[in-house]
């Protein structure tokens, strides 16, 4: 339900047309090429499209007919209407006529234009028609007064970027926004006040920041197969302090044996930093370009939260802290007559920190039935069968065991399958897969960490500083090593 233009227009029988107000929405119209294809009728200029919708309207030329219009096989009683246009033929095009004002916009229709769907399937008809009635609600009352409605037209595109964000209707009473205008800022009063710092802030002044890594992996347990493993980091800030531009600076540190960090993108507050800080690449590991710090970042901090930089790290052995993924694995899934066996193998490695907010190990059964027999053992856990009958879960909980390792293993048969059951275009045959899903505080497989002590405010006070780190894991598979599994790299042999 998206808008791709919208149009206050004006009509007087002696003075004719003019255009009051008119927005765009271009990301919008990115999807209308996507959904409409070659049938999309760009959206025309004011003025082309101001003279043709008071042609569609017989508000010009009542008195001649125009074939297009006053044909007998086009009677029509709805206000959304076909707009001829260099172009084409713009629709739908909702537009109604009421005391001197037109109100029109148009709605994305989210399909085909050809043929032309039903009314009633564009979905942003009704929400096209409600802001326009809140439009026509807001404006009207001031219609007489020349310079009361020039005001109000004046303020509708700054009350619009709350009601209709981005061509999407979300607060169609634009009566109800426009009591809170003078809390609307477009931009700062004060100068010097950066434009991404809309708001003041009043009261002690605290930072909060919080380093979230989360690494993927693909773990093969195969001699062709190369197993790989990526850190992303994002370093998220949320700075309530005094005054229009306050400075803060924020260090990262590492430890004395860990990697580089890679990669790194910085958020636009960002006042100053070294520029070999931005141009070292994971492309080229072992290149010059590789920075080593210090990571030091000066800033004026946007009001709400924001991430203040991105980072990688590199996974090779000669640059990584950890010379294997987080956790190891195997998986073994193989046919036996009717049943299958599966054999799962995990090991936490001894660098990491051994206390999980929750670590669990999923276990999908595509292009099959329901489980209709299990038999099971795990050494540490808990395994559970979803109400699907497609999937296993195996809940490690906060802790590994002392040896750090785990084990599963089980015998399954499967009932017919029907069309509730998941399919894979992927795990076909024996191709299978686990997914790790786990998330460890206070820790970060970098190393990379905020000191307290080194955060900077150049504000009077002594600010409240909270520093936190957590590794999740993302996209963590282990692939079944007794099939063929897609893979990122290939070993070069001898």
């Amino acid at each position: 339900m998206a808008l791709r233009a919208l149009w206050l227009l004006r009509h007087d029988p002696a003075a004719g047309g003019a255009v009051l107000f008119s927005r765009r929405y271009p990301t919008v119209e990115l999807r209308a090429e996507t959904f409409n294809g070659s049938a999309r009728v760009p959206i025309p200029s004011d003025s082309a499209f101001l003279k043709a919708l008071l042609l569609e309207l017989k508000l010009e030329d009542e008195h001649l007919f125009v074939e297009h219009r006053d044909t007998c096989t086009r009677i029509s009683h709805s206000c959304v209407h076909s707009v001829p246009t260099a172009a084409g033929e713009l629709w739908p095009v909702l537009a109604f006529h009421k005391s001197g004002l037109i109100y029109a916009c148009v709605p994305l229709v989210e399909g085909s234009l050809e043929p032309r769907p039903a009314l009633l399937t564009v979905t942003g008809l009704s929400q096209g028609l409600a802001l326009l009635l809140g439009i026509m609600d807001y404006v009207s009352p001031s219609r007489k007064n020349e310079a009361e409605l020039s005001s109000k037209v004046g303020q509708l595109r700054t009350l619009l970027i709350q009601a209709c964000p981005l061509g999407t209707p979300l607060n169609t009473n634009i009566r109800s926004l426009s009591s809170s205008f003078e809390d609307i800022q477009e931009m700062p009063a004060d100068k010097e006040q950066p434009a991404w710092r809309s708001s003041s802030y009043k009261g002690k002044p605290q930072v909060n920041v919080c380093i979230a890594e989360k690494v993927k992996c693909m773990q093969y347990d195969q001699r062709d197969a190369v197993d790989t493993w990526q850190v992303y980091g994002a370093v998220n800030c949320k700075c309530d302090i005094e005054g229009c531009a306050p400075n803060v600076t924020l260090s990262l540190t590492l430890p004395s044996n860990a990697p580089p960090l890679q990669d790194i993108v910085v958020h636009h507050c960002v006042t100053s930093v070294d520029p070999a800080m931005l141009l070292s690449t994971s492309a080229e590991p072992l290149h010059d370009s590789v920075y080593n710090g210090p990571y030091k970042f000066p800033f004026i901090p946007p009001s709400d939260s924001f991430d203040l930089c991105y980072y990688t790290s590199q996974n090779e052995y000669s640059f990584s802290q950890v010379p294997v993924p987080p956790i190891l694995g195997c998986y073994q899934l193989v046919e036996e007559g009717s049943q299958i066996k599966i054999t799962v193998n995990l090991k936490l490695h001894e660098s990491i920190k051994n206390s999980f907010e929750y670590c669990e190990a999923r276990i999908p059964f595509f292009n099959r039935g329901p489980i209709a027999q299990l038999e099971h053992k795990v050494s540490y856990g808990q395994l559970d069968l979803f109400r699907e009958k497609s999937l296993l879960v195996w809940v490690i909980g906060q802790k590994f065991p002392k040896s750090l390792e785990v084990s599963l293993t089980g015998t399954l048969s499967f009932g017919t399958a029907g069309k509730e059951h998941p399919t894979d275009y992927v795990c076909t045959g024996n191709t299978a897969y686990v997914k790790l899903y786990f998330r460890i505080p206070d820790f970060t497989l970098t190393g990379c960490y905020v000191d307290q002590h080194s955060v900077q405010i150049f504000v009077p006070g002594k600010p409240k500083i909270t520093a936190s780190r957590e590794l999740i894991s993302s996209d963590y598979y282990i692939w079944n090593s007794k099939a063929p599994a897609p893979m990122v790299f290939k070993p070069l042999l001898d």
